[in-house]
């Protein structure tokens, strides 16, 4: 299962976020006009072509247009994302009010990202609130979630499983796919289904699962931390079967995750985040740190993530955002800084970021993730790093120095050569315990510092290296294979609880 994940890890890390949900979009569309040729699906090709077409090129034109008039450069592949999760919602017709609902509803997502945005952070799904906003306004074009058809189920699972095991968000996925169907179950028995058949449709018949891999795991509006996804599935997932209705508004899928949002945005940074460059600095021969200052003092946690937005002409595969883990302490939240490495031929990102002179501008999306340090000052600590897997420890040793935590840190850092090993100087000033893997033993190391072999990392390299590793709380950062393997080898050492944090796509 290792193998099969990493190199999942692999695969799926070569394209950003959005190119891989726009891909899985396209599988799902090409399925779908296999299916109805063969007659599985109700809709004919043409149809959906040209509903798919006119909802993508309404999408990205208006969205071009309103990031003209306020003056931001527009994201192109997430508006045909959008573009495309709307023709999936509104049923493909070829009559002109059908396709002019369809247009209409990609030029209302447009507008909701910059219109329904408070103090510069993105707060509502926009295919979600365009659909909620069309089915109130116009009874009529009432979305259909065509999607949830039968015939085109198996790539929609395989889609969502995909996006979810590369967002992290597998287990809130799986988690809403429960509730939801319950919640479905629950409620079509209730108007006279009996149960085995309600089970089937909820199952069969129901958008449950694109919902949950396509929409609910959207990073821009989903909160921060782990547990709040959890629970916000367990909410979405139990408004999605309700029937209920007030007034003109009933309850409907589109519903349930823009309440959803609005639960997430409660709970999550409340703004946009801009930063300003500040410096930057070779760290080794293939890795920097740069330093940003931002308008407003930014709230994370130690050893969280940031995703930053940095539009560019010519942009790879790997996109215009990416997601760096914070390697300044969240004692200072006036200053971030994040560490990377680089390659002979990097990204255009990456070499974007590179060329910013001070006082460039990049934005940030937001702030997330779980790995953090335990509530309890007397947990001891063992962190194990594989290379630029350092920059979250970075910021956890520097918080704990700047709030006089004084619990015990062990950190085995994995390194093709103490050359090539980030923040030595950072290390040795924080005074942390280092044990060094290394295909070579070093020709000198800095004091309380250790060789502790050639790797890779066995038990009995942790355990010889850390005798009371089994009573440590463990935390692993590095590429996908180095995390999977160190997890497993820490739990062979006797390793209870190992909380990871993988640079997958790196």
């Amino acid at each position: 299962m290792t193998a099969f994940t990493t190199w999942l890890d692999r695969l799926t890390g070569r394209v950003t976020m959005y190119r891989l949900v726009l891909l899985a979009l396209l599988a799902v569309l090409a399925e779908s006009l296999i299916m109805s040729g063969l007659g599985r699906i109700a809709y004919a090709p043409g149809a959906i072509v040209v509903s798919a077409a006119v909802a993508v090129v309404a999408t990205v034109v208006s969205n071009r247009l309103v990031a003209l008039i306020v003056r931001v450069k527009p994201h192109t592949e997430s508006s045909i994302v959008t573009g495309l999760i709307l023709a999936f919602l509104f049923t493909p017709q070829l009559t002109g009010s059908s396709l002019g609902y369809v247009a209409l509803a990609g030029v209302i997502a447009s507008v909701s990202k910059y219109l329904l945005a408070v103090r510069g952070r993105h707060v509502f799904n926009p295919a979600a609130v365009s659909a909620l906003v069309m089915s109130i306004a116009f009874p009529a074009a009432f979305p259909s979630w065509w999607v949830g058809a039968p015939a085109i189920l198996p790539i929609v699972v395989v889609g969502a499983c995909v996006i979810l095991f590369r967002t992290r968000h597998l287990q809130m996925g799986v988690l809403f796919f429960v509730v939801a169907t319950v919640s479905v179950t629950a409620t079509y028995t209730a108007n006279g289904f009996v149960a085995p058949l309600a089970l089937q449709s909820a199952l069969l018949s129901s958008p449950i699962v694109f919902f949950a891999g396509f929409m609910l795991s959207e990073p821009l509006t989903l909160p921060p931390k782990r547990w709040q996804q959890l629970a916000l599935a367990v909410v979405v997932g139990v408004l999605f079967g309700l029937s209920l209705h007030v007034g003109p508004v009933y309850n409907s899928y589109e519903l349930a995750l823009v309440v959803g949002n609005v639960l997430a945005f409660a709970v999550g940074q409340r703004r946009g985040l801009r930063l300003a460059f500040v410096s930057k600095e070779q760290l080794t021969p293939t890795s920097w740190e740069m330093t940003f200052r931002p308008a407003h003092p930014v709230r994370f946690g130690a050893g969280q993530f940031m995703e930053l937005s940095l539009p560019h002409a010519r942009a790879d595969v790997r996109g215009q955002r990416r997601v760096f883990s914070i390697a300044s302490g969240a004692h200072d939240p006036s200053v971030v800084r994040f560490g990377f490495r680089t390659s002979e031929r990097p990204s255009t990102f990456k070499a974007a970021l590179l060329a910013l002179s001070p006082g460039d501008v990049v934005s940030a999306t937001g702030v997330g993730g779980d790995f953090t340090l335990p509530r309890d000052p007397a947990t001891p600590l063992l962190f194990v790093a594989g290379g630029i897997g350092i920059t979250p420890f970075i910021s956890q040793l520097q918080h704990l120095r700047a709030t006089g935590d004084t619990r015990s840190v062990t950190l085995v850092y994995s390194v093709p050569s103490l050359e090539e090993a980030p923040y030595v100087a950072e290390l040795v000033r924080l005074e942390t315990r280092v044990l060094v893997v290394a295909p070579a033993a070093p020709s000198s190391l800095p004091d309380g510092w250790e060789y502790l072999g050639a790797g890779p990392l066995t038990a009995a390299l942790v355990q010889a290296g850390a005798q009371d590793a089994a009573d440590r709380r463990a935390y692993v950062s590095g590429s996908p294979g180095f995390v999977h393997s160190v997890r497993r080898t820490l739990h062979e050492a006797g390793v209870r609880r190992v909380t990871t944090d993988a640079f997958s796509g790196y």
